[in-house]
């Protein structure tokens, strides 16, 4: 039961059961429907021919009955009492009366009694009394009803029609013309054996051809559990389960789970290549930084203690860089604080003293550029795009602050030798630098800019590098604008 093969099988049987047994009823309702609508129609036209021939005044012993086991005969009085029955018929059920044996002195021809009679002679006309005229027979729908009759002995079900007739002496009687159901009877009996026995081996065919059918289609998807099985065994992210040739959703899945294998083989490589690139990173200035307290320790007057400060001062930028990758990549999410992105520039272009080259800041007067997010981590973008400029700028460095699209960009300008275009994308990449030695010895660690676009995205924003008038590199800092409360 906890295969999906066979929760879709009993699925599918159940389904199909209940269309089937819904269709069965269906049909036996609507086939005893039709053969008891032919029943009623041979009860009523029995049943006329009766009552038209007593209209006529017809005496009983003279009545032309056609087929009397089949369509056994009843008639009665005003009163109800049993005036005449078709030869053979013994008992009856179903037609209200209340024998069988005729009243001996009943006849149609006969003269009424003076108590049967009216005076006046005319309440027999039939008018506003809803029985049929003298010599007729009613047009109304005759009733009908279920019964049994033993005609011969034998005793069946049968389908009666009540039609009435009004002799010339205004005598109403009530004829009961009945139709057997034998046959209706029968054939709703084999219908139904019919359904009841090919209901369970149609059913079984459907469970089966269901089973095979899922088992087929399912089939690529044990391929896929198995070969992930065997790539969380292995641990060998470059291995890629088999996708079928078809355009399914079986075919999309195995599609999807090769990119998702695909993204995970390189995060796991990225992830690698970060811890041996930090490991190389931490490696230099702590062994330097070793080598300066052993020679200080053996030699006190050789300490370079300058040297000391700053591989110390290289390790906790380092160590600061690596924590801050660290909560972007466990997806720390920015705060909501609102920052003047224009005073948030001025600021920090301030606070550096010691620069080598003077930043000018462009930004309109009376402007207002509020984003939002987190101070630091955006102080820290401006900072890192300010020390890459630093390095590579000969003569100017120039940050602008403008309105762009539905947010606000900060560029940042120099005029150095600028980033070559197949190289754009790669600087944004970690522990990279296009001129290793230079960059080394400035104390960069390749970071910095993928510090920088890592918490740009964080906060819904963009940086690129582009070509700047001057001739160096553009670095371009898109943020949203804050939210309106």
């Amino acid at each position: 039961m906890r295969s999906v093969r066979a929760r879709a099988a009993i699925g599918a049987t159940l389904v199909v059961a209940v269309a089937l047994v819904a269709a069965g009823l269906a049909v036996l309702s609507v086939l005893r429907t039709n053969l008891i609508d032919q029943a009623d129609l041979q009860a009523e036209v029995a049943a006329r021919e009766v009552a038209g021939q007593l209209a006529l005044d017809t005496a009983y012993a003279d009545l032309d009955l056609d087929d009397e086991e089949d369509h056994p005969v009843q008639v009665t009085d005003e009163e109800g009492r049993v005036v005449f029955v078709s030869q053979g018929l013994r008992a009856i059920s179903g037609t209200g009366s209340a024998g069988v044996s005729p009243v001996p002195s009943a006849s149609v021809g006969a003269t009424p009694s003076p108590g049967d009679d009216d005076d006046d002679g005319d309440d027999d006309d039939g008018g506003g009394s809803g029985r049929p005229e003298r010599g007729e027979v009613s047009s109304d729908d005759p009733d009908f009803s279920d019964g049994t009759a033993t005609v011969d002995g034998k005793q069946a079900d049968y389908r009666f029609a009540a039609v009435e007739a009004t002799t010339s002496a205004g005598i109403t009687l009530t004829v009961h013309a009945g139709a057997p159901l034998a046959a209706e009877q029968e054939a709703v009996n084999t219908v139904r054996g019919a359904m009841l026995t090919g209901l369970p081996l149609l059913l079984a065919v459907v469970a089966g051809v269901t089973w095979l059918v899922t088992r087929r289609a399912l089939r690529p998807v044990e391929g896929i559990r198995r070969e992930m099985a065997a790539i969380t065994a292995s641990e060998d992210l470059a291995r890629r389960v088999p996708e079928p040739d078809s355009r399914d959703e079986i075919a999309r899945l195995a599609r999807t789970t090769n990119e998702t294998l695909t993204v995970l083989e390189a995060s796991v490589e990225r992830q690698r290549r970060f811890v041996a690139d930090a490991s190389h990173e931490l490696r230099s200035p702590i062994a330097s930084l070793r080598t300066q307290l052993e020679v200080a320790e053996a030699h006190p007057e050789l300490l370079d203690l300058p040297g000391a400060v700053a591989d110390t001062v290289r390790l906790q930028v380092l160590a600061a860089d690596l924590l801050l990758l660290a909560r972007l990549d466990a997806g720390e999410k920015p705060g909501a604080a609102r920052i003047e992105a224009g005073a948030l520039v001025r600021e920090e272009v301030s606070q550096r003293t010691g620069d080598r080259i003077p930043v000018t800041v462009e930004v309109a007067e009376g402007a207002a550029y509020e984003v939002s997010g987190s101070r630091g981590q955006l102080v820290r973008v401006v900072g890192n795009l300010l020390d890459n400029a630093q390095r590579h700028a000969e003569n100017r460095i120039t940050v602008q602050v403008a309105a762009y699209g539905r947010g606000v960009r900060v560029e940042v300008r120099d005029d150095g030798a600028g980033v070559p275009e197949d190289e754009r994308e790669r600087i944004f990449e970690r522990f990279v630098r296009l001129d290793d030695a230079r960059s080394r010895d400035d104390g960069g660690a390749g970071l910095g800019l993928a510090i920088a676009r890592d918490v740009a995205a964080r906060h819904g924003g963009t940086l690129t590098v582009h070509r700047a008038p001057e001739g160096g590199a553009a670095f371009r800092l898109w943020l949203p604008y804050a939210a309106t409360a």
